[in-house]
């Protein structure tokens, strides 16, 4: 079976307690844990579209890395955009946690289902990018499309952390890219708190199953995708 959920946003080595963002956050780890462990087997695979860890530093991410790799399961993980402890996609893989993977340019191939992904980035369809903005919007997009080029698989499923959609549910290139390529589910995150300021966050669009993997979201349960 394939498990999603996003913007975990630990601390287990900082003092940054996520309650100060409204009561429903407060233990949240122990919260998503116990949901995690009732329902993932071994076997099951979790995909984690970004914003994992507060720290600011490798080295202070180590520890809520290693709280995801002793849940069950093997998991997936992309870049968030508070993910600024994620320098250099190997020297993660360097850690060799047991069942984590993580993308970048590339994708892993899980039960016969090419798993691939990008951060994605804010979008013209919401307003005029700045210039720097407007330069990693592109190279999001091509990264997005190298992780696709890279599949093996027919059937595809694409972790996003920015939703690839504007909010009045506007296409953007990065949905054009993953209709190229024939992805049949998208996994996002990014997006909290008010979800009614936006026209579409769950359902279809084209060929393409979008859904939101927010932690608050789904009340720090993980959805079951396949």
């Amino acid at each position: 079976m394939i498990f999603g959920i996003s913007d975990l946003h630990l601390s287990l080595t900082q003092d940054k307690p996520m309650d100060i963002f409204g009561e429903n956050w407060k233990d949240h780890h122990l919260k998503i844990a116990e949901d995690w462990k009732s329902r993932v087997g071994d076997d099951d695979l979790v995909l984690i579209p970004g914003d994992v860890s507060w720290a600011m530093k490798f080295d202070d991410a180590y520890k809520d890395l290693e709280f995801i790799a002793n849940l069950p399961g093997k998991k997936v993980i992309i870049k968030g955009n508070h993910d600024l402890w994620w320098s250099s996609v190997s020297k993660l893989r360097e850690l060799k946690l047991s069942g984590m993977y993580f993308i970048q340019n590339d994708s892993i191939e899980y039960e016969g289902i090419s798993i691939c992904g990008s951060r994605g980035w804010l979008i013209p369809e919401d307003g005029e990018l700045s210039e720097d903005d407007e330069k990693i919007y592109k190279r999001e997009l091509l990264r997005l499309e190298s992780s696709l080029k890279s599949a093996v698989c027919d059937r595809k499923i694409v972790l996003l952390h920015h939703p690839p959609m504007g909010k009045d549910g506007k296409i953007s290139k990065f949905i054009d890219i993953m209709e190229k390529y024939g992805v049949e589910r998208c996994v996002y995150g990014h997006l909290h708190n008010r979800f009614d300021n936006r026209t579409f966050i769950d359902g279809k669009i084209g060929n393409i199953e979008f859904n939101l993997l927010s932690c608050d979201y789904l009340n720090f349960g993980l959805l079951k995708l396949l």
